[in-house]
C-alpha cells in the first residue's frame, strides 16, 4: 500500500504556487505558513485522520504572519477603555510626535545648555507639575511599576497597612498582596471585607510600620453595609505616627470632570490637596495617554523614588516620552477633548444616537440577506480598571444573524479589519460611542462580506 504522505505537495511546489497568486505577500511568511500546513496535514494523516488542504491552510497562515501585529481592530464593544484592545487611543498629533523621536536622534538625556549628560523625562516631570500641583513628579512604565517603585523605595523590609476591603485583583491575576511581596515589604490587613475604621490603622501601627496604602477599587465596587476611612483621614494619622500614606489611584485625570459625573476620586490635584505623600495612577486610562505609570506627590518621597535602583529598570523610554509629553501639552492647551478617550466620555448622547442611526442606514444597503439590523439604547462602561459601575448611556446597531450571534461575532472578527462587537442574547451590539472617525468604513466592509450560505 502506498503512503498517503507521498500524496502531499513539496514544500517547494507549494511555495511557488502561492508565490505566483499572491506576490504581495512576504516569502518569509508564505514560507512558513506552507511549512505550518505540510506538517500539519502529514500529522493529521499519521493519527488516520482526513487532513485540511495543505494549499488553503498555508495561505491563510501566510496571510495570518503577514498581519502587523497588533492588529488594528474596529472597537464597537462600547467599552471606552477596553484592556484587551490597547485602552486609551492617541490622537494622532500624539502620533506624529513618536513618529519624529522614533526616526531621528533626540536629547533624551543630555542637557544641551551645559553639554553634559540630563536627566531623562525632566520635560514630563515639569509638565506634570504644573498640570496637577505636585511638588514633584515622576513617570514610569505602567501603573503597577509605580506603585511597585513607590512601596520598594519608601517601605522594603518594613510593614504596609492596608485594608482587608482593598486587597484587590485586576485583570491578568494582578494582586496587591503580591505586588507588596515582590516589593520586599510585609502585609499588614486590616479592617473586614466590607467594614474598616480609623481605630483599626491606628491599633496597627507599630515600629516597624513603612506605610498606609489607599488602594482604589478600580474592578469592583462595594454597597450596603460598608464603611471606609477617606483619605484626609488617613492622611491625618500617617502624619500623627510619622509614616508615609500612599494611594494607587489606579485611574485618574487632570482636569475636573466632577460636574460631568465622574467621581471624586477621579481628579488627581484634588487627591493632592488631601496632603497625600503620594498617588499613582496610570497614563492609559483616563488620562487618555500612552501606557506609562504616573507619581505625583511629595519632593522629597519621589526624590526617594527616584534614586531607587529600580527607578531605571522601570524607566520610560524615547518614544513613551515624547507621547505623554504630547498629550499633556494638549492638557495645558485646553485641547483634551481631543484625546479620544475624553471625547467618547464626554460626548453628547445626541451625537452618539445620530451616529449610530447613520451607521444602520449604510448597513442596510450592504448586508447581506438574512441579517436584520435595528437600533438599541445601552450602557457603556468605561472599563480599564476605571470608575466600576459607571457607565454612560449609549446608542448601538444590533445584527441578528440566522447562524447566532456568537457565528456572527467571530465572523466579524476575521474581517479584513476585525470589529469587535457585544454579544447579547441573540444579537450583537455595534456600539455607536467608542466608535473612531471612518470606523463606519471598515464595519461596511465587514458586513459586506457576511455570507450565511
Amino acid at each position: 500500500m502506498s503512503d498517503p504522505r507521498r500524496e502531499l505537495p513539496s514544500v517547494d511546489r507549494l511555495v511557488r504556487l502561492l508565490c505566483e497568486r499572491r506576490p504581495e505577500l512576504p516569502g518569509w511568511a508564505v514560507l512558513e505558513g506552507v511549512r505550518r500546513a505540510v506538517a500539519d496535514a502529514r500529522g493529521a494523516l499519521e493519527r488516520g485522520e482526513a487532513p485540511r488542504d495543505p494549499t488553503g491552510a498555508a495561505l491563510a497562515l501566510a496571510e495570518d504572519l503577514a498581519r502587523p501585529r497588533p492588529v488594528r481592530v474596529v472597537n464597537a464593544s462600547g467599552v471606552v477603555l477596553h484592556t484587551n484592545l490597547g485602552r486609551a487611543v492617541l490622537p494622532r498629533e500624539v502620533g506624529v510626535a513618536v513618529a519624529e523621536a522614533a526616526s531621528a536622534f533626540s536629547a533624551l538625556e543630555l542637557d544641551l545648555e551645559s553639554g553634559a549628560r540630563g536627566e531623562r523625562g525632566a520635560g514630563v516631570t515639569g509638565l506634570l507639575r504644573l498640570l496637577s500641583g505636585a511638588e514633584d513628579a515622576l513617570a514610569v512604565n505602567n501603573g503597577a511599576a509605580a506603585v511597585l517603585l513607590a512601596l520598594a523605595a519608601l517601605a522594603r523590609g518594613r510593614e504596609v497597612i492596608v485594608s482587608r476591603g482593598e486587597l484587590v485583583e485586576i485583570g491578568g491575576s494582578f494582586r496587591i498582596p503580591e505586588i507588596l511581596r515582590e516589593a520586599g515589604v510585609s502585609l499588614v490587613e486590616v479592617g473586614t471585607t466590607n467594614r474598616t475604621h480609623p481605630s483599626d490603622y491606628e491599633a496597627a501601627i507599630g515600629p516597624r510600620s513603612g506605610a498606609i496604602l489607599k488602594v482604589h477599587r478600580s474592578n469592583f465596587e462595594q454597597r450596603g453595609f460598608v464603611a471606609d476611612v477617606e483619605l484626609p483621614e488617613l492622611v491625618a494619622i500617617g502624619r500623627h505616627h510619622h509614616i508615609p500614606v500612599l494611594e494607587d489611584l489606579g485611574s485618574a485625570t487632570l482636569v475636573d470632570l466632577r460636574t460631568q459625573g465622574l467621581p471624586v476620586e477621579s481628579f488627581a490635584p484634588a487627591r493632592l490637596a488631601s496632603g497625600v505623600d503620594l498617588i499613582c495612577f496610570s497614563g492609559d486610562k483616563l488620562l487618555g495617554g500612552p501606557q506609562a505609570g504616573i507619581v505625583l506627590g511629595a519632593a522629597e518621597r519621589v526624590r526617594a523614588l527616584r534614586k531607587s535602583p529600580l527607578a531605571r529598570a522601570l524607566r520610560l523610554d524615547k518614544l513613551t516620552l515624547a507621547a505623554l509629553d504630547a498629550t499633556l501639552r494638549l492638557y495645558l492647551t485646553g485641547r483634551e477633548r481631543e484625546l479620544p478617550t475624553l471625547r467618547m466620555l464626554l460626548e453628547p448622547l445626541e451625537a452618539v444616537a445620530e451616529r449610530a442611526r447613520a451607521l444602520a442606514e449604510r448597513l442596510a444597503k450592504a448586508a447581506p440577506s438574512g441579517l436584520a439590523i435595528a437600533l438599541e439604547p445601552t450602557r457603556a462602561p468605561v472599563g480599564g480598571g476605571s470608575l466600576p459601575g459607571f457607565e454612560l448611556p449609549s446608542v448601538a446597531v444590533a445584527l441578528t444573524g440566522p447562524a447566532g450571534a456568537e457565528a456572527l461575532s467571530r465572523a466579524l472578527r476575521q474581517a479584513a479589519v476585525p470589529v469587535i462587537g457585544r454579544v447579547a442574547g441573540e444579537r450583537v451590539l455595534l456600539d455607536a460611542r467608542t466608535l473612531l472617525p471612518d470606523d463606519e468604513l471598515d464595519i461596511e466592509a465587514a458586513v459586506g462580506a457576511l455570507s450565511f450560505d
